[in-house]
């Protein structure tokens, strides 16, 4: 069902700031999108990795993990099978224009948020 971690959101006192960090350790800017405010897409420079989405925090949040996000081929039927699974607090799955990716949030049994993400329309 789930394939590799498609991304990992990372909520940074600040953004730039976090962005222009991985850079130093070899990451390279894919793109950078309103989401959140101004998200910033990196992935490692060999490509062989999980991209790091960073935005800076806002109102109540604080900087941490936001949510691990795993990539999958059919989400209609990877969220059906999270809800036959007994998963906590599965969504049903929505579109995100401002990132291109469909996606179903769901919680770990520690409330953790986890994602399945799917970049086809």
């Amino acid at each position: 069902m789930l394939r590799e971690i498609d991304h990992i959101e990372i909520e940074a006192s600040d953004g730039e700031e976090m962005a222009e960090f991985l850079k130093k350790l070899g990451y390279e800017e894919l793109r950078q999108t309103e989401h959140h405010g101004t998200s910033y897409e990196l992935q490692p420079g060999d490509g062989d990795g999980p991209i790091f989405e960073i935005h800076t925090v806002e109102g109540e949040e604080v900087p941490g993990i936001n949510h691990i996000a795993f990539a999958v081929e059919d989400i209609e039927d990877a969220t059906e099978n999270l809800k036959n699974q007994d998963i906590d607090q599965v969504s049903d799955p929505y579109h995100v224009e401002k990132t291109g990716r469909t996606i179903t949030n769901f919680r770990d049994p520690d409330g953790r948020r986890f994602q399945i993400v799917s970049d086809e329309d």
